[in-house]
Parts: C-alpha cells; structure tokens; sequence
C-alpha cells in the first residue's frame, strides 16, 4: 500500500537531484573550515538572508540552541510565544544549554502584542534578571503554521530593541512564510539580529540547517556547535543536498499550500467544525475532532495508508510537503470521512 505521510514534512526524501549531487559533492574537513561546498552553501545563504555570515547546523534544534546561547549569559531571561518550538520541543535547551530563563506569553494567534512583550522585559538588578533576548517563530508550528506578519515582527523588534534586548528568530520554516506572503526572506530577516532556518522539512534536503547572522555571533555559533558535538567533518555531502534544496526547492512550496487547503476543506466537510479552511495560511492542518479520540483515529487512518500525528486528546496535525500528492490529499479526506463516520 503505498502510504500517504501526513506526520510532518520532515518524511521528505531527497530528490533523484540531491542524491547525485551528494555523490560528487567536493569536500573538505569542515571541522578545519575546509569544506568548500560547506563554505559556498554557507556565503549564499548569508547573502540570501542579508546577513554577514552562516554556519550549517546538523538540526534546527542545535541551530536554536547554540544561537539562545550565543545571545545571553547564563541566569538571563528570554521572551517567548508560550507554545514556541523552544518552549515544548527542545528537550529543556534553553534551561540545560544556555541556562536561560523563558518567560512566556500566550498568543493563541502566534502575534505576540509589543505591549505584552514591553511589560515582559526587565533590566538586569540586585533583584531581577536582565532580558536579554526576545525569541520569535515564523511560522508558528504549534499554532498551526501561522504566519506572523512582517509588520508585527518589526513592532516586536522595536520595542525589544529599544530596551536593550536582542532579537532571534526561529525560521525553521520561513519560506512557507515568504512563499505564502510574496515577502522575501532578506525582508523578513531584516527585523532580526540572527535565525537559523531547515533545509530538511519543506525544502527536501535530507539533514540540516542554518544559522545566519552578523560573523560576531556566527564565529560564537561555530565555537558553540563543536562543544555540543556537532563539528562535523565532510559535511559537503550534505550541504550538497541543501544547496539545491534552497536553489530549487522554495517556489514549489505554493503547492503544499495548495494542498492543505484542499485538505482542510475535505476535513470541515467530513467533520463540519473541525477546522476552519480559511486558517489554514501555509502547508499544516489542524484538526479538533469533538471529543473523538485522536490516537484512535490516527489508529484508523494509519490501517488505511494515512498517518496523521495526534497533538492531543482530541486534536489532529496532517502537514503537508513534496512527497504528498493531490491524489494523497484525496485519500487521506476519504480516509478521514471514513473513521469519522465509523467513530
């Protein structure tokens, strides 16, 4: 049965392309800062972002992490959307790595409100812990694959800036955001002293990501990424495959949104309520199943060839991405309406 992977789009595999250019890449001890196709990936995408430098970064998880770090001391505070990926996803990072504090605020819209955050950052004193940082997603995963817009970005930016506070933006999905808006990612960049962003969801390469920002915190990134054991040796081989994941790979992002549309509307048809389609802004759904329980849908769909995350109870992911097709996002509505009908 050929299976219709809905999980996330880190089941992406690497194009017929990447493999073959994996094969040939020219490589390097990247460890010494010798791996030419590390170097090339690395400069073109600090000049894509319009920054000074990059550095390639086995997962977006470390490309977090090492920058939280690079940007604070230990015992200061970070300011964050309550459900950020660094808050549930990261495994303790910021608390272990970076010995951070994270103070959170609820966005269920994944806009953070300048005034919040203003109220959320305080100077370093014989009482309280400075912030230092404001961390931000775009898009949001936990929220839905939400868009933040550009404008409330910068509003956010501002105000931290303009109390001391530096600016990191999770990016680990930021050209869905730039495909799905027509805002390029140097604009998006622009508002943000650093972000790191994946290669290896939408984009289809088969590991890594970037971090990109001024060669001041890259040099403490790279420093930071060989405590943490992730100095690699011929990383060429995969940078490879990510160099061709950012040449060839953003545009056809429009598709996977094209898809979660779809795929939300068949779901709100099967289950009226469900999820409102007009949300649905980049390539994830989420589902609220009305008290059916989750793990025995997701049970259902899977005997059916369609696998679906459970994200709660109640509640449903299906993300899109290149390896799921129109005809998949049709078996996996009538796979959907199926168990729906049958719970």
């Amino acid at each position: 049965m050929d299976i219709v992977e809905l999980r996330s789009d880190t089941f992406t595999t690497p194009t017929p392309e990447m493999r073959r250019a994996m094969a040939e890449a020219e490589v390097g001890d990247d460890v010494w800062g010798e791996d030419p196709t590390a170097i090339a990936l690395q400069e073109r995408c600090a000049e894509m972002f319009g920054k000074e430098a990059g550095l390639f970064v086995p997962s977006g998880s470390m490309g977090n992490e090492i920058s939280i770090a690079a940007m604070t001391r230990p015992g200061d505070e970070v300011v964050c959307e309550a459900q950020s990926h660094i808050v549930l996803y990261e495994m303790g990072g910021p608390a272990t790595i970076a010995q951070v504090m994270l103070r959170t605020i609820e966005a269920p819209d994944a806009i953070l409100e300048p005034e919040h955050v203003a109220a959320m950052i305080r100077p370093q004193s014989s009482h309280t812990s400075g912030t230092a940082l404001v961390s931000l997603e775009n898009t949001h995963n936990a929220r839905g694959g939400r868009i933040v817009p550009l404008d409330a970005m910068h509003a956010v930016a501002k105000v931290a800036r303009d109390r001391g506070a530096a600016v990191f933006l999770d990016g680990a999905r930021i050209f869905n955001a730039s495909v799905a808006t027509g805002i390029g990612v140097r604009e998006w960049a622009a508002g943000v002293d650093a972000l790191s962003f994946c290669f290896s969801k939408g984009l289809g390469a088969p590991v890594g990501s970037m971090i990109v920002g001024s060669r001041e915190h890259i040099a403490r990134c790279h420093t930071l990424r060989k405590r943490y054991g992730g100095g690699m040796r011929q990383i060429g081989v995969l940078c490879a495959a990510a160099r061709l994941a950012v040449d060839t790979m953003v545009e056809r992002l429009a598709d996977d949104h094209a898809n979660a549309r779809r795929l939300a509307e068949g779901f709100a048809e099967a289950l009226p309520g469900c999820v409102d389609p007009a949300s649905v802004e980049t390539n994830m759904v989420f589902a609220d199943l009305q008290a059916r329980d989750a793990a025995a849908l997701a049970g259902a769909l899977w005997e059916q060839g369609v696998r679906v995350g459970p994200t709660g109870p109640f509640t449903i992911r299906a993300v899109t991405h290149k390896d799921v097709t129109r005809d998949g996002v049709e078996r996996a509505i009538a796979a959907f309406s199926a168990a729906v009908r049958g719970s």
